[in-house]
């Protein structure tokens, strides 16, 4: 079994694991995403639904937030727009202004993005995002504990789209609440949060999660008999 069908089957996904890569090229054979979304993380939710895609940099004009995480060099108007977007967000309390410093970005230049259900990925993702429920969560964060790449905090969401540098860069996972503007586009439950996974630690994690869901179900057993 691939590491994309344990995932899915292990965790009852309703949603396809997406893979992310980042090259210099479109990949031979793969279309160009037709229309450009009003954000970076829709186009998880489209390969979430199970499309194979690449993105260019204007493709991400119109989500400053996103450009900013991805390492997309902005035109003069959309970058003023990023100033005034990042402005809005301290002047409203949201953002911290010490806080941007902070937010992990790709800092290679941008030549596309490719993005994919994991099991129809071609590629060796850089980073692999997986959506929801709090149960889910748990079972592969222990499975992440038990491959002995666990990060030492948690994200708390805001922006989502720096999960995917953040595990690039730490070759580690991360978990992520997801951020207001993440929930509107992607439409991702109330419910319902992220997990982000460096694609280098992909099948360590899979090997791990088969034990990690078995002990769950026995230890639920015991559980639920000393209730009962």
């Amino acid at each position: 079994m691939s590491s994309a069908e344990q995932f899915s089957k292990l965790l009852e996904l309703d949603k396809f694991p997406v893979a992310v890569k980042f090259q210099n090229a479109p990949p031979a054979g793969v279309p160009r995403i037709d229309k450009a979304a009003p954000s970076g993380c829709t186009y998880w939710k489209y390969a979430a639904d199970g499309h194979t895609f690449y993105t260019e940099a204007s493709d991400h004009y119109g989500c400053p937030i996103g450009s900013y995480t991805h390492g997309v060099d902005l035109p003069p108007e959309e970058a003023k727009e990023l100033e005034g977007l990042v402005g809005t967000m301290v002047q409203l309390q949201y953002l911290d202004p010490k806080e941007v410093a902070g937010i992990p970005r790709r800092t290679e230049p941008f030549g596309v993005a490719v993005y994919a259900p994991l099991a129809d990925a071609n590629f060796e993702p850089d980073a692999v995002l997986i959506a929801g429920n709090a149960r889910q969560m748990m079972l592969l964060a222990e499975a992440v504990h038990a491959a002995g790449i666990a990060t030492e905090s948690s994200m708390v969401g805001r922006p989502t789209c720096a999960a995917i540098p953040a595990v690039m860069q730490s070759h580690r996972t991360a978990t992520n609440l997801g951020c207001i503007g993440n929930r509107v586009y992607t439409g991702l439950g109330d419910d319902e949060l992220y997990f982000a996974i460096a694609g280098s630690q992909l099948d360590a994690v899979a090997t791990k999660l088969a034990t990690i869901v078995n002990a769950n179900r026995e230890l639920e057993r015991f559980h639920l008999a000393r209730v009962s």
